[in-house]
């Protein structure tokens, strides 16, 4: 503000000193620079006081024109709340007397009280003090205050007042007068009569109505009646007093739900005998399709549904998505409900418009006793539903549930599980598992679920069912096993159940071994290798002119020497088909990926030089050659192998490793490593054979000198 009232009343230019001011074009006197340093004897106190003055006569409408006709530019008396520095008297006392200079420039636009959401664009918030009072703030975006001022109080209708208080004789006597009309809604459409049915004040509709009996059903904007207002509020009285006056039980609101819905939402059965008494429509539906009878059995109140039957409400009546009042009681667990409708003649079989069960839905929320109880009943638990399973897969993956998480832990949760599990084995056809194409040990594989797998797997399950190929073709590695399934999860107690009970390694087209190997995990590949997984596998869609595991396991050399040790193809590695000449160049992703744009070419096999060559692998060519040459016997390296060997001085002895001849053991091991087979030299440890010969042929000599 000081700075403001600087550059409005003092100038400073030198050039101003010794010119006259004008303005083109006007007729007025001419302006001297004196008349500009009309302020320059105040301090900066004084200016700041003229300029709160000047600010707070602004906001209270004072025109300019008006200031002009004062004497003096300091006003008469100080504003409320401000303290002048000096006495009006003395301050005019100590200005110099000059003529009355120009209307000083307007100070900065103050944001209007009215237009501040619109103008200046400011937010508005609303908060109570510590003594209840309600205020409204408004900021602008920038977060800087604006303004702060108590809440407009709207004025209350002294009717609407009358009412809530229950004061009946003032009522009588609003309603007496010629300017009081009942008839006019306020702006969200209610009239007095829906204000006294929400606040449960019966007297009050009974002057109403007798005053003007034709509103007794008129709605608000939301399409609600005095009488449904009241049953969402269970005033008794009121809705007893309502009925009596004859107002419609079935007006709906917006969403179609009617008094008798609303009634049994709130489970108040004295509301649902006098709506029905009434004559209620009882198999109304809501905007979801859901009647009467769905609420009443979502809530489990026996009482209320069987008011609603002996009305003539429909059992099996469906919702929208196809959902009957048993699905939800066995979706819900309501189990008192499914008793009753089953005795009330429901089908325990019917579906859902996705084909579910209530079977298939009590084994989704893992409702126990619902499932029992079913079961007991003989549900059909062979129906799939649209997406092919039936309810044992759905039991066998079940465990998501948040809810059990928190409640109960992860144990309850698998209790359950595996309660459900064991009640539906006997009760499902093995047939029509392999007709759904997918196995529940799938499902349990895929979700972890380790003793529902080991479950199934007692029963007699097969470990190697594989999925069919439309279900296959919904993941893109195109896994077909359970096994596979627990390889990828790395569950290392899965797969060994699996592996244990007779499952083959060797199905699937991308190898659990070579996920196994990506993954890193020794424990897994041992426990494959073991049970006879293929150690020399490849990938059918990359073709390589050597075994796939050598490329996932280069960085991990302790589990390179473990597939060399169990009968890994180190020979091929060698073979390269341009031997000691030139190699091409190696091709970029990006040249590959334009070259195969531009036209269709066939699929070439990537060699070993090739792929140790590239930026993830030449460092480690050296160690990778030096692992791989303890298993073959005399070969030569080509071209890139040797400029890789060349790159450091270290790796010298690995190329001179290289140069033939072998040596003499070297090819007597191998060649009695192929005559016996890998899987029979670990059992030479019984035979009598001295333990230093086995161990060279196992490759271990480095443990023990010979």
């Amino acid at each position: 503000m000081v700075c403001l009232a600087r550059c409005s009343f003092r100038t400073q230019d030198p050039i101003m000193a010794a010119a006259s001011v004008s303005v083109p074009g006007s007729t007025g006197p001419t302006f001297s620079y004196d008349d500009y340093c009309l302020y320059g004897n105040l301090s900066d106190d004084e200016l700041m006081q003229l300029a709160i003055e000047r600010s707070l006569a602004e906001s209270h409408g004072i025109s300019s024109e008006a200031e002009n006709t004062k004497t003096s530019t300091v006003p008469s008396r100080p504003a409320p709340g401000v303290t002048s520095p000096t006495q009006p008297s003395q301050r005019s006392q100590q200005l110099p007397r000059a003529p009355t200079p120009p209307p000083c420039p307007p100070n900065p636009p103050r944001y209007s009280r009215d237009n501040d959401n619109q103008q200046a664009g400011t937010i508005v918030s609303h908060f109570i003090t510590g003594n209840g009072r309600r205020m409204v703030a408004y900021r602008r975006y920038d977060g800087t205050l604006v303004e702060i001022k108590p809440e407009t109080e709207e004025l209350v209708d002294p009717l609407l007042k009358a009412i809530w208080n229950g004061d009946m004789k003032s009522v009588r006597q609003i309603i007496k007068k010629a300017d009081c009309n009942i008839l006019i809604p306020n702006q969200y459409g209610w009239l007095p009569l829906h204000e006294a049915a929400y606040y449960g004040q019966d007297q009050c509709i009974q002057i109403l109505i007798r005053v003007q009996p034709g509103m007794i059903n008129k709605r608000t904007l939301k399409d609600e009646t005095a009488l449904l207002l009241a049953v969402s509020r269970e005033n008794v009285r009121c809705v007893e007093c309502l009925l009596e006056s004859g107002a419609d039980p079935d007006i709906a609101n917006k969403d179609k739900e009617t008094p008798l819905y609303k009634a049994c939402e709130k489970e108040n059965a004295a509301i649902v005998a006098m709506l029905l008494n009434h004559r209620a429509t009882v198999n109304k539906n809501c905007i979801q399709g859901w009647t009467a009878l769905h609420e009443a059995v979502c809530r489990n109140n026996v009482e209320i549904c069987e008011m609603l039957v002996k009305a003539g409400a429909k059992i099996s009546i469906p919702n929208i998505y196809g959902i009957t009042p048993i699905f939800v009681a066995a979706q819900s667990g309501k189990l008192d409900s499914l008793r009753f409708l089953l005795k009330n003649g429901a089908d325990i079989n019917s579906q859902a418009a996705d084909g579910a069960t209530a079977l298939y839905e009590a084994c989704k929320n893992g409702h126990v006793p619902i499932v029992e109880f079913l079961l007991s009943q003989n549900a059909d638990a062979n129906k799939p539903g649209k997406n092919g399973l039936l309810p044992i897969h759905i039991a066998a993956q079940r465990g998501n549930d948040s809810n059990d998480l928190l409640t109960y832990g992860c144990s309850h949760k698998s209790d359950k599980a595996v309660k459900i599990v064991s009640m539906l084995i006997s009760a499902t056809s093995k047939a029509r598992v392999r007709r759904s194409g997918i196995s529940p040990l799938h499902l349990a594989a895929e979700r972890n679920r380790d003793e529902v797998l080991e479950l199934l797997i007692v029963a007699g399950f097969d470990v190697n069912a594989t999925l069919s190929e439309d279900r296959r073709n919904m993941y893109e590695d195109r896994r077909s096993t359970a096994l596979y399934f627990s390889v990828i999860n790395n569950n290392v107690e899965a797969t060994t159940m699996l592996l244990e009970a007779g499952a083959n390694p060797n199905l699937d087209t991308f190898s659990p071994l070579l996920v196994a190997l990506r993954q890193g995990c020794m424990r897994t590949v041992t426990l494959l290798v073991e049970h006879r997984a293929n150690v020399n596998a490849y990938i059918p869609t990359h073709p390589t002119t050597f075994p796939a595991t050598v490329m996932f396991c280069m960085k991990y050399l302790p589990m390179l020497k473990y597939l060399m040790d169990n009968g890994c193809d180190a020979l091929s590695c060698f073979d390269c088909v341009y031997g000691c000449n030139p190699h091409p160049p190696l091709k970029t992703t990006r040249r590959v990926r334009d070259d195969i744009r531009d036209e269709p070419t066939e699929k070439t096999c990537v060699q070993f030089c090739e792929v140790i060559s590239t930026d993830t692998y030449n460092h480690w060519a050296g160690p990778i050659i030096d692992v791989l040459l303890d298993y073959v016997g005399d070969v030569k390296l080509c071209a890139r192998l040797m400029e890789h060997l060349d790159d450091y001085d270290d790796w010298a002895c690995i190329k001179e490793k290289a140069m033939p001849p072998r040596p003499l053991l070297q090819l007597c091991r191998l060649k009695i490593r192929h005559l016996v087979g890998t899987h029979r030299l670990k059992k030479m440890k019984k035979l009598p054979i001295p333990g230093r010969l086995i161990k060279y042929l196992n490759h271990e000599e480095r443990c023990e000198d010979l």
